[in-house]
């Protein structure tokens, strides 16, 4: 997640100026706010989120302390694929976080037969993305969902009606858990090629073949 650094800076014999930097990596902007407390001449600092929370310098330390811990900076992929002759769909989902120090990847897929079309298909990876996101213990942040369904993510957005029954009812299922985690989300249309990963895991499943990995990637 990126912060912005507020502070205001002391005038002799005039009132302080206000001053907000770019968005910051999270250390980076501990460091710039700790060198300008040093200075004496900055007054008020605090650090504020993508999502709009606000720190002191001593709850920013106590933050990235814990997020050190669990894993943040998360970016899923996902793709639904769906067999009409047999009624079959295969679901794919990638999750990158980093943890500690460390970069990692989850890569998992999952063979389902009860959906009737490839837009339901979709919606059921999606889901299946978030229950990779609670599993990893992930809650209460930023989160970005990357996929090549327009009608996924812009009805999720809110920008495009859904009239489908069922798709309402995933619609449903979808944001009950993102509220469940406490995610953030932010939506982001992609093309396919993009979002090959995504896509051979689902063609995998539709396969036989299972998979569910996590290896470090950095």
């Amino acid at each position: 997640m990126k912060y912005k650094l507020e502070y205001k800076y002391k005038l002799k014999g005039k009132e302080p100026v206000s001053f907000t930097s770019d968005w910051l990596e999270g250390e980076d902007a501990l460091f710039a706010g700790e060198e300008l407390e040093k200075t004496g001449k900055a007054i008020e600092i605090s650090f504020s989120d993508e999502i709009g929370t606000s720190w002191t310098i001593k709850e920013m330390k106590k933050l990235l302390a814990e997020i050190e811990e669990e894993p943040h900076d998360l970016t899923v992929y996902f793709d639904g694929g769906f067999n009409r002759e047999n009624n079959h769909s295969g679901l794919g989902a990638i999750v990158y976080y980093q943890q500690g120090k460390k970069k990692y990847r989850l890569r998992a897929n999952q063979l389902v037969e009860e959906l009737d079309t490839n837009n339901e298909a979709e919606y059921a990876a999606f889901y299946f993305a978030l229950t990779l996101l609670e599993e990893l213990n992930v809650h209460h942040l930023a989160c970005e969902f990357k996929g090549d369904s327009q009608v996924v993510l812009k009805q999720l957005e809110g920008e495009w009606p859904c009239y489908e029954e069922t798709l309402n009812s995933w619609l449903d299922r979808i944001e009950e858990k993102i509220k469940a985690l406490g995610l953030h989300p932010k939506y982001t249309a992609i093309d396919r090629k993009e979002n090959k990963e995504a896509d051979k895991l689902a063609t995998q499943a539709l396969e036989g073949k299972s998979i569910h990995s996590k290896m470090q990637i950095l």
